[in-house]
């Protein structure tokens, strides 16, 4: 990735040269793990549904920090398993169901409505409001098995790298402050960092070069919650 970014900057590296200074000035080189088979392997193990196209699968899940005075950060984190695209970077000192349903109102009313939602089963994913809501523009839920988190690898991953490059770089005075920086980084990792798993490309560019080559026609129909649903939705 450092290589690619150097790239990007009119820097003609090699990898191996890259690697040999990141090694030697101490910095953190990924360790290699065993792999392990979990998902549709021979053996009937769990099949999981895999995004084929944007806005297919969506994956939300939380992750945690402080700010300096020991107070709790909640962070939602909401990715698009197909392009890898980190759609929101909610802040807040803690999320109900009600907050779930206002920010997927908000996004899906910018990107148009996923036909699946994957996520644990944390109580404000599983809440009645959350699923009566979803239940009504028709989004199907993909609930993973309890402690099984490797079932939603993308957004796992996506919290890694939200952790080795932002969470464990910064600290955050204020919420305010929290937010200011982590929607900034939300923006660098999707119009800037290259994405291994996308060939190099970043999440946007991704995204961009796939609906360039697909023709309209062949697209699904765009669905977006009604005026009514979004009305019903918001806490009276």
């Amino acid at each position: 990735m450092i290589t690619r970014l150097l790239r990007q900057e009119g820097w003609q590296v090699n990898f191996k040269r890259i690697y040999r200074i990141w090694k030697r000035e101490g910095l953190k080189v990924p360790v290699k793990k065993t792999k392990k088979r979990r998902l549709g392997d021979s053996s009937g193990g769990i099949k999981r549904r895999r995004a084929e196209r944007p806005n297919h699968v969506w994956s939300v899940d939380f992750i945690f920090d402080r700010t300096v005075n020991g107070r709790s950060l909640k962070v939602l984190s909401l990715i698009d398993e197909f392009t890898r695209e980190c759609i929101a970077l909610e802040v807040n000192r803690k999320f109900t169901g009600d907050d779930l349903v206002t920010l997927l109102v908000d996004m899906f009313a910018i990107r148009g409505t996923p036909q699946f939602i994957r996520s644990d089963n944390g109580p404000e994913f599983v809440s009645k409001r959350v699923r009566e809501f979803l239940n009504r523009i028709d989004v199907g839920t993909s609930y993973i098995e309890p402690g099984s988190p490797w079932e939603n690898a993308y957004v796992e991953s996506f919290h890694s790298r939200f952790r080795d490059e932002c969470l464990a770089c910064e600290e955050f005075a204020t919420l305010a402050e929290a937010q200011t920086v982590i929607e900034s980084w939300r923006q660098t990792y999707n119009h800037r960092r290259p994405h291994s798993g996308l060939g190099g490309l970043t999440p946007a560019e991704f995204a961009s070069q796939w609906a360039d080559s697909i023709p309209v026609a062949a697209l699904p129909p765009r669905k977006q919650p009604t005026a009514e649903l979004v009305t019903q939705s918001k806490p009276s």
